[in-house]
């Protein structure tokens, strides 16, 4: 059920602490929701609640099922609901299937894939008490073409899309949306932050802003649309250059 009117919505995000994460925290604070802040960084966590108007901010490893019922329980005793979740938390992977580290590969796994559907099934409790909500899965421009050598990390978003899309069609009847965000660039501190490097060349692609992409989140959240697939272009890109806007 989309969430239209984001005034007093209650949003969890995960990996909250920078980038994407926090880019849409800040946005939906600045719509009026209530964005709870979820990520193991408690520091960063806990100054960009102060600078939200004391968002609540949970110390979370959404890989670990006492931290993600912590994350859960800390939400519902503050707001006594969740309307909205962003499963932004994930982490790179670099390398070649030849070549991959396959503890590293599982490790990955396990918080690109396990963990946001562990997330999701936490909230589903809420969500259908609720009558409906929204979740919005952040997934990677890479599962759009071969990814060689980064051909892992691909594939733990391209397991994401599929069960994003499931998920979807399972959870229509609860009035829950499951929307997919596919970005392509953004200059995140991902992969130890070498798109935001403003000397590194993309073949004349230029990454969107962490702030772009959260506002595309937000819209999902209001929206409910299956998906929405960015492409690097111009920074002055805005919500109106995307598909039926």
């Amino acid at each position: 059920m989309a969430i239209s009117d984001l005034h007093d919505a209650v949003i969890i995000v995960t990996g909250a602490s920078s980038g994407m994460g926090e880019a849409t925290a800040r946005a939906l604070h600045a719509a009026g929701a209530h964005p709870v802040l979820a990520a193991r960084r408690g520091e960063r966590i806990e100054q960009l609640s102060k600078e939200l108007g004391s968002a609540l901010a949970v110390v979370t490893d959404v890989t670990q099922a006492d931290d993600r019922s912590k994350l859960i329980e800390a939400t519902l005793e503050r707001f006594g609901r969740i309307d909205g979740l962003v499963n932004n938390a994930g982490v790179s992977l670099p390398g070649d299937v030849a070549d991959a580290d396959i503890d590293e590969f599982r490790r990955v796994l396990e918080l690109n894939v396990l963990a946001p559907v562990a997330v999701l099934q936490s909230v589903l409790p809420s969500m259908r008490a609720a009558g409906g909500g929204t979740i919005v899965n952040v997934s990677s421009g890479t599962t759009r073409r071969v990814a060689v050598g980064l051909s892992p990390y691909a594939s733990t978003k391209a397991a994401l899309n599929t069960l994003s899309l499931a998920a979807r069609a399972e959870l229509a009847d609860d009035a829950i949306d499951v929307s997919l965000v596919v970005p392509f660039i953004t200059a995140t501190e991902f992969g130890d932050g070498v798109f935001s490097n403003p000397d590194a060349d993309f073949g004349g692609r230029k990454p969107h802003s962490a702030e772009y992409v959260g506002a595309v989140i937000v819209r999902l959240l209001q929206t409910g649309e299956e998906r929405i697939d960015l492409m690097p272009g111009p920074e002055d890109w805005s919500l109106a250059a995307l598909p039926g806007s």
